[in-house]
């Protein structure tokens, strides 16, 4: 089968070789999919650099989501036909950036059926973040005012659109014109362009002073920092990750004289510790996709060749929605 390995550590297109391997043979416990699409993610290219909380060993196959079709089952699993269509997480080095894939058979989840391909690859990770951010961590409420970083990134995009299905207003702050528009097509109440405008001034401004009650920030870096100015009185800062490059030191001092807390959210150890509210989750998420209320944002369909090129546009920051590779 063709699969993109890393075999250095480094920028995507430098990292990254198509190479042609045997197709993996699923073990106790693990399903072989055959890959109908796989979402391209930020930890891509931290996985490339060597950047990521994990570091397999080289060579491996990136790629840490996919809708794909179930073509095998290893020993002792039930309940999977071949042919059904799912989703999963991916784990390298045995990534989803390839054309088949072998994955525990407890992280398969049934593939919404209103969503295509490409958005079911897309839903798993991002929305499930999204998901856990602000309803298990934030304890999002109806009628809060909510502040999204990067709301036109992958990981944003989802949030912007969980937190209307939740009743919030949304104030989505972006990089730029061609961002801004999609925020809005996106469902953010107020959107603001981080280049031209100060956040903090239109959140303070749109929420007579009393700021957001909910932060979800996937950057880090200068937004985390400025986003304690305009957070309100019993407000939670989500913290999602660094996308900004930079991992602030917050002064708690601050977190204990203005009463806001700061909430950590790694998604991943839900599958270990409580895999039960995943799946309630993804009941929620199905649900909410067939019935419109959200859908992710797929801005463009790409085919196996251009999988390097894509992780590195992600890892520059190039990209609007999501990117997805269709082999």
């Amino acid at each position: 089968m063709k699969a993109w390995r890393v075999h250095r550590n480094a920028e995507p297109r430098e990292a990254m070789r198509l190479d042609e391997i045997p197709a993996p043979e699923p073990g106790p416990g693990q399903v072989l999919l055959r890959v109908r699409a796989a979402a391209v993610n930020f930890p891509d290219a931290l996985l490339c650099r060597g950047e990521y909380q994990i570091r397999p060993e080289l060579p491996f196959i990136p790629g840490v989501e996919l809708c794909g079709e179930v073509a095998g089952l290893g020993e002792g699993v039930t309940g999977l036909e071949p042919g059904t269509r799912v989703i999963s997480p991916a784990s390298p080095p045995d990534g989803a950036f390839a054309e088949y894939v072998v994955v525990p058979a407890a992280g398969v989840l049934p593939a919404p059926e209103a969503l295509d391909d490409a958005e079911a690859a897309a839903l798993h990770i991002g929305y499930q973040t999204g998901w856990f951010g602000l309803h298990r961590r934030a304890a999002l409420r109806p009628g809060e005012t909510l502040l999204v970083h990067a709301a036109a990134g992958g990981v944003g995009s989802a949030a912007v659109q969980l937190g209307k299905a939740a009743g919030a207003t949304v104030i989505g702050v972006v990089g730029g014109p061609d961002k801004a528009k999609v925020a809005r097509e996106l469902g953010a109440d107020i959107v603001v362009d981080r280049h031209s405008e100060d956040f903090v001034a239109v959140v303070k401004e749109a929420t007579g002073g009393r700021g957001a009650n909910v932060v979800y920030d996937p950057v880090g870096g200068d937004a985390f920092t400025r986003s304690t100015k305009c957070v309100a009185f019993e407000g939670r800062i989500v913290v999602v990750g660094f996308a900004g490059g930079t991992i602030p030191a917050p002064a708690l001092s601050h977190a204990l004289v203005k009463n806001y807390g700061i909430l950590g959210l790694h998604w991943g150890l839900y599958n270990r510790y409580d895999p039960v509210a995943v799946h309630q989750a993804h009941e929620d998420l199905t649900r909410l996709a067939s019935e419109g209320t959200i859908r992710p944002l797929i801005t463009a369909r790409l085919p196996m060749s251009e999988a390097a090129d894509a992780v590195q546009r992600v890892a520059d920051g190039q990209t609007t929605g999501r990117l997805v590779i269709q082999p």
